[in-house]
């Protein structure tokens, strides 16, 4: 036994039984609301599973993968980072078991040590029909700082397995000659999260899990593959199946990489694929592609969910009957706000973060969802206080425990062409208007969130954006229009007051080609905070598409409120790539500002309007050149 493991094994050894009383006492959060409100029968319960506090000899664990065996015990995997928290310095693949449905869990046994390299991204896969727990995992050359890995990166898969529940493990296995072909020469991850096995049609027992990887020529890297891994003989063989492949532009840019996949089988025996996406142009951070014969290809390219906000980080995928669940944080910039979030119609539209159960509003990470009964679930993720990578938490919950399904939200008109109506939310209220009707929001959780259609981001061209509104408040941000991301690193468009500076503010950030993300902005001197009726207009002009930059360095940023404008010189590049994408009226994107007052006759156009034209009501009020246009005049439903 190599000394470093038999080191961490005896320290772990002597406090086993402390840490398995600490582990029920150590986190007791308070359950969310819903938690609270859910019906007697629901459970919620939570503690730290692994933390380097009371796991000695590690400084950090990270990257979660759970898996309930065949005789029902529940194997947590993750990966032990010994000198730090860095990706690829010395880790150990660790676990801990539980028999009792994850409410104890025993000691921390090192399933592959590292011995000063990176044994990690954990892919565990049962084999139901005999018993066995199948180990994929990568391994590259460990560093001693806590830097990634150099480009290209030397990993490689190898596989290990268990006939035990995890009480031992066989010798690892390379599995370069059957998963490694010599053009996936970069990057290879296997997971890191749980393969499923399948169970219906012709396909019924293989086993299935997802790796990505990348294509270096030599100087760069050229393409993203996306890819599952079969075996049809109980794991005695493997092969490569379904497989997407997006190419690397020369200034480094490329549309998407969906990386560190997580599957589920549906009802109709189709493999839902969900991925990780990772600085793509294409909207969204979150990527799904389709395979109808069991893992050996897809039905189509993936293809991005702008509306499913997320930050750029792995996720997990659990079927429950007929309805999906998908573990992933719901701020859509940084990793927190661990959330689960449901599909009704097998991940072909998901339920929004107003939607959601909320785990926890800390800080939180990757995770991994396993089905410990009938209707109760496991959810193994990285959380903290401080920082997402502070521990690693189990929570148990019954269905009964998530948000229920909810109806249809009110709606209020969308007068663009082919445009669906908007979501009215929390209990906005209609009010008298600047031209009839308009809405009152109470800064509670009021707003306006129009449904994803591919005309909405604005792009690299031209537009107008102009409204009405009307408030009082002295204090807090005051958001109006927010088109686009969230954050300093997401493009973006929006408006919105800010009275404790005394000024109405409207922004842009940028994106333009392989560069980082620019901002500009502009401001007025005043909140008008008055409690009368205002009209505002962002105008971005002059910043069609040209040749060269110095060709769209004449565009300007301008914004009047009543008629007084100010402006400044626009940048060029996108207002909307490579992020989560939301039309939002009366709150951040983010969901971490409600306006306070009332907003009238919203109205987004996909051209800088003219002077004269501002000025013209009828012109206002024109449909043409629309990309959004909502009266709010009257809510239904």
């Amino acid at each position: 036994m190599p000394s470093g493991l038999r080191a961490r094994l005896g320290s772990a050894l002597v406090t086993a039984a402390l840490t398995a009383t600490a582990l029920l006492v150590s986190f007791t959060p308070a359950p969310p609301a819903a938690a609270r409100q859910a019906s007697g029968s629901s459970e919620f319960t939570q503690h730290i599973l692994f933390k380097a506090s009371q796991d000695p000899g590690y400084a950090c664990f990270r990257i979660p993968a759970i898996v309930r065996s065949a005789d029902g015990t529940l194997l947590a995997f993750a990966e032990g980072r010994v000198l730090n928290c860095g990706d690829a310095a010395d880790i150990d693949i660790v676990l801990k078991r539980s028999t009792d449905g994850g409410r104890t869990w025993g000691p921390l046994q090192v399933v592959n040590e590292g011995a000063g390299d990176t044994h990690g991204n954990p892919a565990p896969t049962v084999d139901r029909d005999t018993g066995r727990i199948w180990l994929a995992e990568t391994y590259n050359t460990g560093r001693t700082d806590s830097a990634g890995c150099s480009v290209p990166c030397d990993r490689s898969p190898h596989l290990q397995y268990s006939d035990d529940a995890g009480l031992t493990w066989s010798a690892p296995r390379d599995l370069s000659p059957e998963i490694l072909p010599s053009d996936w020469n970069s990057w290879y991850a296997t997971g890191p999260v749980h393969g499923i096995q399948l169970t219906r049609g012709r396909h019924a027992g293989r086993l299935v899990f997802g790796v990505n990887t990348e294509t270096w020529d030599g100087s760069r890297v050229t393409a993203d593959h996306a890819a599952l891994i079969v075996s049809d003989d109980h794991g005695g063989h493997w092969r490569i199946g379904a497989t997407d492949t997006w190419p690397v532009a020369a200034d480094g840019t490329f549309r998407q990489k969906p990386s560190e996949l997580t599957l589920a089988e549906r009802g109709d025996g189709s493999i839902l694929v969900s991925g990780r996406e990772q600085d793509g142009t294409d909207l969204g951070h979150r990527t799904q592609a389709v395979s109808r014969d069991g893992g050996g290809s897809f039905t189509g390219p993936f293809h991005d969910l702008p509306d499913l906000y997320a930050p750029q980080v792995q996720g997990s995928l659990l079927r429950l009957g007929d309805r999906l669940l998908l573990s992933c944080p719901g701020d859509p910039d940084r990793r927190r706000t661990m959330m689960i979030r449901s599909s009704y119609d097998g991940g072909r539209t998901w339920d929004g973060v107003d939607r959601g159960t909320v785990v926890t509003t800390d800080w939180s990470g990757y995770s991994d969802l396993v089905r410990i009964g009938h209707d109760t679930v496991g959810l193994m993720y990285e959380g903290g206080a401080v920082d997402a990578r502070d521990e690693i938490r189990f929570a148990r919950f019954t269905e009964d425990w998530l948000t229920p399904r909810r109806g249809p939200d009110p709606l209020t008109a969308d007068l663009a062409p082919h445009a669906r109506p908007a979501a009215v939310l929390g209990g906005a209220a209609e009010t008298d208007g600047v031209l009839g009707g308009a809405l009152e929001l109470d800064g509670h959780d009021d707003a306006v969130r129009l449904p994803y259609r591919a005309a909405l981001p604005l792009g690299t061209g031209d537009f107008t954006a102009s409204l009405w509104f009307r408030y009082t408040a002295t204090s807090g941000e005051q958001p109006l229009l927010w088109m686009g991301g969230i954050g300093t690193g997401q493009p973006q468009v929006w408006v919105r007051g800010e009275p404790a500076n005394n000024r109405v503010q409207g922004l842009i950030t940028v994106r333009d080609g392989a560069a980082a993300p620019r901002t500009v902005n502009v401001r007025t001197d005043t909140a008008y905070n008055d409690g009368r009726w205002h009209h505002v207009v962002l105008r971005r002009h002059g910043s069609t598409t040209r040749a060269s930059e110095s060709e769209r360095g004449g565009g300007r940023l301008s914004m009047s409120v009543d008629g007084a404008q100010s402006s400044v010189a626009d940048l060029p590049g996108s207002v909307s790539r490579n992020s989560p994408f939301g039309v939002h009226i009366g709150q951040r994107m983010d969901g971490r500002a409600f306006f306070t007052g009332a907003i009238d006759e919203v109205h987004v156009w996909d051209r800088a309007l003219t002077d004269e034209e501002l000025s013209d009501p009828k012109a206002l009020r024109s449909t043409k050149d629309t990309v959004l246009w909502l009266p709010l005049d009257h809510v239904s439903g």
